[in-house]
């Protein structure tokens, strides 16, 4: 198979037509830091040269994945049975389908994803699962995020509905508008449903994470790290469950979790807000 006049290797047949392969891919970046199967040795090369600068990153992405899974179980918890995962990237094992379902059966999820790899693979995984279903939209168009998943008769907004933003809206510059496009997320919601966000932060971080900011934008999005206000500013309207906006380590760990006495090293807030 060719994709650009490259040789894809083998076992790579779910890459669709079009996509460049030397070209790398945060969706696949972070699935090498997971310790996923779906990236390339561009995507591997970016990621080894980002981890030399900050020893810490690959930490980051699974820390803020098991915070994922965590809120997943809590939302269940409290009655939430539609979740809309937006940035979802390429799913690994214990994804939020598996964790929902798990703990919720009947639970419905909706991936969203602006890489066309991420979908496709998505699509992949989840043929013949019932309650769940992918669509390729960005961030930052909300009116789509809506428009379309309705589309899809999963998820009621006229119920309540966990929408997740892990780790994406910090691959948004502040001139695309991140803060317009959470808003009509959040003005979307019935009364009782839940954002959950966790973002990467400059907060009491070294030089090294600066430049290893710069160095993301080679995968052609950018991380802009923002400060605790200006995180805790997209929850505008709902309340904050406890215990806030916090770096990741510190939302709601799980007992048999040890103490990180260094929560700051992740470089991560994470926080859950209900509405109404």
């Amino acid at each position: 198979m060719t994709v650009e006049g490259s040789l894809v290797p083998e076992g790579t047949e779910w890459v669709p037509a079009g996509i460049d392969v030397n070209r790398p891919s945060s969706a696949r970046v972070y699935d090498y830091f997971l310790g996923g199967a779906h990236n390339f040795a561009v995507d591997r090369q970016l990621a080894d040269q980002i981890a030399s600068m900050t020893p810490n990153i690959g930490e980051t992405m699974r820390s803020n994945r098991v915070f994922l899974r965590r809120a997943v179980r809590y939302l269940a918890g409290q009655g939430i049975r539609q979740f809309l995962d937006i940035g979802s990237g390429i799913p690994t094992a214990g994804n939020v389908h598996e964790i929902a379902l798990d703990a919720a059966p009947g639970s419905t999820v909706v991936y969203v994803d602006i890489d066309p790899v991420a979908v496709e693979h998505s699509r992949a995984i989840l043929a013949g699962v019932d309650g769940a279903g992918v669509i390729c939209a960005d961030v930052r168009d909300a009116d789509r995020i809506l428009a379309e998943t309705g589309k899809l008769g999963l998820i009621d907004f006229e119920r309540p509905v966990a929408v997740l933003l892990a780790g994406v809206l910090h691959f948004v510059p502040d001139g695309d508008g991140p803060g317009a496009a959470v808003a009509a997320l959040r003005a979307a919601l019935a009364p009782g449903s839940y954002l959950l966000i966790s973002h990467a932060t400059g907060d009491g971080q070294p030089p090294e994470v600066i430049e290893a900011q710069r160095l993301s934008a080679r995968t052609g999005t950018e991380i802009a790290l923002r400060t605790a206000a200006e995180i805790t500013a997209y929850f505008d309207g709902f309340t904050l469950v406890e215990p806030g906006l916090v770096f990741i380590p510190r939302w709601r760990p799980d007992p048999q979790d040890p103490v990180d006495e260094h929560p700051e090293r992740v470089g991560a807030y994470a926080g859950v807000a209900r509405k109404g």
